[in-house]
């Protein structure tokens, strides 16, 4: 895979050229920054990110609000929001809103790049820990999807189990020793069959019909 490229959005400057020389210095392109979530909206379109690095609390519209904007216009770019707060109320209206993941502002510069590079990919950028309180929130709400154990291929099974452990198709792949193209071809599935938006909600499934 070509090296991605991420759109840098947080009200501080010295934070914004901070994550760049990390991002920089590992091969990822930064496509450009914005200081507000309004400002983020407007320029996502122009600099055509394969990611977006959304910080929370900023002035002039929230990454919250402006994630949900630029994942219903249809922008390509996954969202990563990056924020100081490890606040449930921010993690869950961000998943709600479209995000593709969340980190927070103390991760090391490896934890970093690695965010771009999987969201670029199309994975989801939840740790476990993450997960896991995604699921305290869902377990006990009703399954969703019409899909049983006996609608899973051997191999989607697999994976699904793989993906309940946050590993990204990259990891599967290594994992399964197959390919990454095939990999995404089960995960395509796995969502249909367990009527997912996401790899998240999938897991959530998961969970609730203890195949995890």
């Amino acid at each position: 895979m070509t090296s991605p490229s991420v759109l840098l959005v947080d009200d501080h400057a010295t934070m914004r050229a901070g994550f760049r020389m990390i991002l920089e210095a590992s091969g990822v392109r930064v496509a450009g920054e914005a200081s507000t979530g309004r400002e983020a909206v407007e320029r996502v379109a122009d600099a055509d990110p394969d990611v977006v690095f959304m910080d929370v609390q900023m002035p002039d519209m929230d990454g919250i609000e402006a994630t949900r904007q630029i994942v219903e216009a249809g922008h390509r770019a996954s969202v990563v929001i990056v924020t100081t707060f490890d606040r449930d109320d921010y993690l869950f209206a961000a998943l709600d809103a479209g995000a593709s993941g969340f980190l927070l502002k103390n991760a090391g510069p490896e934890e970093l790049v690695n965010a771009a590079r999987v969201a670029a990919s199309g994975d989801a950028m939840l740790a476990p820990e993450v997960t896991r309180r995604v699921i305290e929130r869902h377990g006990s709400a009703p399954a969703t999807g019409s899909a049983t154990f006996d609608a899973f291929t051997e191999r989607e099974t697999e994976i699904l189990r793989l993906l309940a452990r946050a590993m990204s198709n990259a990891e599967i792949a290594k994992e399964l020793f197959i390919g990454d193209a095939t990999v995404k071809t089960h995960v395509s599935n796995i969502l249909m069959k367990t009527g997912s938006r996401d790899r998240v909600a999938a897991v959530v499934w998961a969970y609730q019909n203890g195949l995890a």
